[in-house]
């Protein structure tokens, strides 16, 4: 069963050739009457007389009507449990964004709610459709001209579509796509069948609303007033269970082997990390390929905003609590989620990025034996974190004193900063740096930097002496594997 069977597109252009593009503004009930009508609608189609606009009109007022009871039916059709429900909704979603294999599914669904109503044997309004059903889930599930967008998913990232204007996101890039959106007004059908299916609202009241798929695809739409056109953006999951070999490699070259053997010693001496880097630039690939290098044994917590790193699924042997944080509820905001981590006994905390009303927590948590955690930062340089995190910690009112925290965060809570961007279509690291603090001042020690000119990577710093302790007492083969790499100071090879 092709996607093309079922395409909008198809459905409209041919709703439009057999002059059936005019919608009605008011519907017709379905029972026995309406059913009559449209029987009559349809054979009065086929003979050439007066009146013929009207009857067409008439028969498209009482499909549209059919469109809609059937749209109710799929938003009742839950389930028992809240499993079911929410398996359902999954299913919803994904056929509307395209999968396959959900589409038939739909299409099985829609098919027996029509015949429950023996309506099986009545032609389609549009034409090009050899059942009802199939002509109903065009209508229902069909996603205009991203349908075709969506038949080139292989390496898409993300779509973003702007009124009509839509860009595909591939390897981190937004290019304009060859479509556009027929119009504003389509991609508000497109919205309202997305927050229909998840009990959600896109309205005059509430302008914005986002639908998150199992799989981690993520969905965000904003309505007019809000933004000046209406929005949709779609991020598919897309991350996969990468490894620091892999990444390594000449296929992704977000690093080299040499930057591979520094950042898996860097793990096992419980460095403290802080990752930055703009959107869609490997922050996360990253920090799942970190994690997958941890002791499965070790207990690790992940706080997230949503769940876009799906450790358990792809690391089910791990020792991994995972968190889905909501800010708009106190019960299930960051700030008690922290709290809740902290009694959890974890060794290592990853917080997917650091904000405001819990940056205080982070900064305990890395203080008082949380060694080895990992965390995320909006800011443009390594060297800007530290007094982005300090600032974070001043709002909440407390007395502190601003020099003393920066100190304390630049020494223990940002101790390894690296630094992602995306270079000529490939995400890569582009800045492994060593944190030290001196002369009341934040320095970064560049241990790795990315040559745009040779494209390739130096190695200009070497690590501190305070950084050696660490990594003898708790790595000594890698420490004896960075000294051969040229990573320690000829006067710190006989470190103990």
């Amino acid at each position: 069963m092709s996607e093309e069977r079922f395409s909008i597109i198809t459905y409209m252009h041919e709703r439009e050739a057999q002059g059936f593009g005019r919608r009605a503004s008011v519907g017709l009930e379905l029972d026995k009457a309406g059913e009559s009508d449209y029987r009559t609608a349809r054979k009065a189609l086929s003979v050439d007389g007066h009146g013929k606009d009207d009857v067409q009109t008439q028969a498209d007022a009482v499909f549209q009507q059919w469109v809609q009871d059937i749209r109710s039916e799929l938003v009742t059709l839950k389930g028992r449990t809240e499993a079911e429900k929410q398996l359902y909704n999954e299913t919803l979603n994904r056929a509307i964004l395209g999968y396959e294999e959900d589409r038939n599914k739909l299409l099985a669904i829609i098919d027996d709610l029509v015949s429950k109503r023996r309506r099986t044997d009545l032609p389609p309004a549009a034409s090009g459709y050899s059942t009802l059903p199939e002509a109903i889930f065009a209508e229902i599930i069909g996603l205009n001209v991203l349908e075709l967008v969506l038949k080139h998913k292989e390496g898409l990232e993300e779509i973003q579509v702007i009124g009509r204007q839509i860009f595909e996101v591939r390897n981190g890039t937004p290019v304009p796509s060859p479509y556009q959106m027929p119009s504003s007004r389509e991609l508000e059908r497109i919205q309202q069948n997305l927050v229909l299916f998840n009990n959600d609202t896109l309205t005059p009241r509430k302008r914005w609303a986002e639908v998150t798929l199992r799989d981690g695809s993520r969905v965000t739409m904003t309505g007019f007033g809000f933004t000046a056109e209406p929005t949709l953006t779609i991020r598919f999951y897309t991350v996969k269970r990468f490894d620091l070999t892999s990444l390594a490699t000449d296929e992704l070259e977000t690093m080299d082997a040499t930057m591979k053997d520094l950042i898996v010693c860097l793990i096992r001496s419980y460095f403290n990390m802080v990752v930055i880097g703009p959107t869609n630039s490997g922050k996360t690939h990253l920090i799942k390929a970190i994690i997958g290098e941890m002791d499965d044994n070790e207990r690790i917590i992940t706080i997230e905003s949503r769940f876009e790193l799906n450790l358990k699924r792809d690391f089910p042997s791990k020792n991994i609590v995972e968190y889905e944080i909501d800010e708009e509820d106190s019960r299930h905001s960051g700030l008690q989620a922290f709290k809740l981590a902290l009694r959890q006994s974890p060794k290592r905390i990853c917080h997917a990025e650091i904000r405001d009303d819990d940056a205080n927590l982070y900064v305990r948590a890395c203080t008082r034996g949380h060694d080895g955690s990992i965390t995320s930062v909006h800011v443009g340089e390594l060297e800007d974190v530290p007094d982005a995190i300090s600032d974070m910690c001043m709002l909440d009112g407390r007395g502190m004193n601003s020099h003393r925290l920066t100190k304390r965060i630049t020494e223990y809570v940002t101790q390894i900063g690296i630094e992602m961007a995306v270079v000529k279509g490939k995400r890569k690291i582009v800045r492994i740096g060593e944190y030290e603090y001196d002369n009341e001042e934040v320095k970064v020690t560049d241990l790795a930097l990315y040559d745009n000119m040779t494209e390739r990577w130096t190695f200009p710093g070497k690590l501190s002496h305070r950084a050696l302790q660490k990594i003898v007492k708790h790595d000594q083969d890698g420490f004896v594997l960075l000294t051969n790499l040229g990573f320690i100071k000829k006067e710190d090879d006989g470190i103990e």
